[in-house]
């Protein structure tokens, strides 16, 4: 049984579990409050709840660094994206007492990123990290945390709708440098990640089979492919061992810029391109989401926000990524099945696939035109039947 008692002139109680004795001020003149605290502390011991006075005292940083840890451990590839979440939380949290994080302070600090002009994607992924904290807290034995607070989530913006048709494709290849051009091609037919292909070695390369075969190391998420390779993709990559071959031999990468080192970032060759297509270009600023058109020859880090004239622009529209969307349309127009599509692009899940498999314009007046041709078909059908209706009764008479 616990018990309380007076310290000074405040309220103590006392209390067991298993045995062992736990001391806890009430923080209050009044022994009624002691008694009810109490109460309260004895329910939760008798219900299991109680996991000791430690868990009360656990703030968010803690949280944060088993978070941070777990991915560190696993050797996931977006640490660096879950450092930037952990970082804007920490700019709130730090320091709070994960039992004083609740679903209302949670949307007092989704109102202060918004007032911050941060996206909802953005500060939907920040909520995940911080869900995924207390979820990787609650596991732990003994737990960190007793109670998961509801964390809901925003609304986002519809999924990036890019994509380049075929004459976009050979327009932008025409203009970008000869190094990069074979980039070009390994995006448009594959829909490869940026990352993957830039990454890619000879040692993942097989001319003799003519496939491309990408380890789990070498993927996203984390699961091996094979990448068959015909036609122009071939051809690309046949030109590109023999220039390798000849040009800089100890060079293990797929892709290299002429002093034969591996390509890091061509932004600004990918810029000039779409400029001489004809092009405008559409940065959008991560501190507003203001977006700016350009159409003269500016480098990126030049550019500042026309409303805020914040540095920090993002390309808007005809970025690399689109490849991928492209990619994977046109495996699907192809009447690939979707399956094997989705194995040859990576997607794990049909979800994010679909968001890729973009139904564009030209789509839609097809489906319409092939809806109109069976409307045709069925009346001329029935046009047929009544014409040989009437011819047969005319034969009767």
């Amino acid at each position: 049984m616990g018990s309380v008692y007076k310290r000074g002139g405040v309220w103590w109680i006392k209390y067991y579990r298993n045995g062992k004795p736990f001391y806890e001020s009430s923080g209050s003149e009044k022994e009624t409050e002691a008694r009810k605290l109490l109460k309260s502390r004895e329910g939760s011991i008798v219900d299991g709840k109680f996991h000791g006075l430690k868990v009360e005292r656990i703030t968010f940083d803690e949280l944060a660094e088993d978070l941070l840890n777990d991915y560190r451990i696993n050797a996931r590839k977006s640490l660096d994206r879950i450092e930037l979440s952990i970082k804007h939380l920490k700019g709130y949290f730090s320091g709070t007492k994960t039992i004083n994080i609740t679903t209302g302070e949670i949307q007092r600090y989704v109102l202060k990123r918004q007032a911050e002009k941060a996206e909802n994607g953005t500060i939907n992924r920040e909520l995940t990290a911080l869900k995924r904290s207390f979820t990787l807290a609650s596991r732990q034995t003994p737990p960190k945390v007793v109670n998961v607070p509801y964390i809901p989530m925003l609304k986002e913006n519809s999924a990036r709708t890019g994509y380049f048709e075929h004459d976009e494709y050979l327009g932008i290849k025409v203009h970008l440098p000869d190094y990069l051009k074979p980039v070009l091609t390994q995006g448009y037919h594959t829909g490869m990640r940026l990352r993957e292909i830039l990454d890619l070695q000879w040692s993942q390369v097989d001319m003799v089979e003519g496939k491309i075969i990408l380890d789990a190391d070498n993927t996203k998420n984390n699961e091996a492919r094979i990448i068959f390779l015909s036609g122009e993709l071939f051809q690309t990559l046949l030109q590109q061992k023999i220039l390798r071959d000849e040009k800089c031999p100890s060079c293990p990468y797929v892709f290299f810029n002429p002093r034969g080192n591996q390509i890091k970032d061509f932004g600004d060759a990918w810029d000039r391109a779409l400029l001489k297509m004809g092009r405008e270009l559409h940065y959008k600023c991560k501190d507003c989401g203001e977006i700016t058109a350009i159409s003269e020859k500016k480098l990126r880090k030049r550019l500042t926000c026309r409303k805020c004239q914040g540095t920090q622009l993002k390309r808007h529209d005809k970025i690399f990524h689109d490849l991928r969307r492209t990619a994977i349309r046109n495996m699907v127009r192809a009447s690939i099945p979707e399956r094997v599509a989705m194995k040859i692009s990576g997607h794990k899940t049909r979800s994010v696939f679909d968001r890729y498999n973009i139904v564009n314009e030209a789509d839609l007046k097809s489906a319409a035109e092939k809806v109109t041709q069976l409307h045709r078909e069925a009346e001329e059908r029935v046009n047929g039947y009544k014409t040989v209706t009437v011819g047969t009764n005319r034969g009767t008479e």
